[in-house]
């Protein structure tokens, strides 16, 4: 039998919709890994009932709160309901559609040692698609702090923030505000990550960022093929418009940071 890992002041965080055998997945491989935390909370943004039906059965097996709402509001209002209902100091936020790794128990423990001992780092990311574009400067037990810098152009690096597998401190809403609702979910991610540039968060990413978790899902790998054809189109054309669209997008990206919250 593996390990027993028990995370203490640690609200596992986990963010559904009409997803049911993907939330059971990822309870049934944290139960795999022996992880058990402070409480487990499932934030789901108004199922089926069928599928709440399913939910239901898996709360009796797993002991986690389920957070429900009669009506869709979208990403940024499920993940606003769940963090209000954490009470611990730490929270662990993982989509349902992540699957943790065997090397996860360990270093998520490396993790949770850091920020007790560093109480200005304010969040740390786990998971990215491709290797991130913003500047890495070297921490330690296999982490970096992302670092903002202005000469950066790359159009990405404003992801220091990430609604990815992260952990993060209870008063993240407080500091970085609440996340946008009654927009796409892209965009409430990507203004979250704008705020937390413009309010000077400290981040850690952990540098083997494809070994703790497995992102499966077959749904959405439809959307990304159409960036990739757009990227490896190598005629004149298409490098001048697609150069001028990135510096836009630096450009859009880095007068957001200096101004973000001053039209409100």
């Amino acid at each position: 039998m593996s390990e027993a890992y028990f995370f203490k002041d640690v609200t596992l965080l986990i963010t559904h919709y009409n997803r049911n055998k993907y939330l059971e997945r990822l309870l049934a491989s944290l139960a795999k890994l022996n992880c058990s935390f402070e409480e487990i909370i499932v934030s789901d943004d108004a199922s089926r009932p069928e599928v709440l039906k399913e939910i239901l059965k898996l709360q009796q097996e797993y002991g986690f709160r389920l957070l429900t709402t009669w009506q869709n509001k979208g990403v940024g209002n499920c993940i606003n309901k769940g963090m209000d209902a954490v009470s611990t100091l730490y929270t662990l936020y993982i989509q349902e559609d992540f699957i943790p790794l065997d090397s996860f128990p360990q270093h998520f423990g490396d993790a949770l040692q850091i920020m007790n001992d560093d109480q200005t780092i304010d969040y740390i990311r786990f998971w990215a698609i491709e290797k991130p574009r913003m500047s890495l400067k070297p921490h330690k037990k296999g982490f970096s702090e992302m670092v903002h810098k202005f000469w950066n152009m790359n159009h990405l690096k404003f992801y220091q923030y990430s609604d990815t597998p992260n952990i993060r401190r209870r008063n993240f809403a407080q500091k970085f505000g609440r996340y946008r609702e009654g927009v796409h979910g892209d965009t409430s991610d990507y203004l979250m990550a704008i705020s937390f540039l413009h309010h000077k968060g400290k981040g850690l990413f952990y540098n083997a960022y494809s070994s703790l978790f497995l992102h499966d899902d077959k749904e959405e790998g439809s959307r990304i093929r159409p960036l990739i054809t757009w990227r490896q189109k190598r005629n004149p054309v298409t490098i001048i418009l697609r150069f001028m669209f990135l510096r836009y997008k630096w450009l859009k990206g880095t007068w957001l940071v200096w101004t973000f919250g001053k039209d409100k």
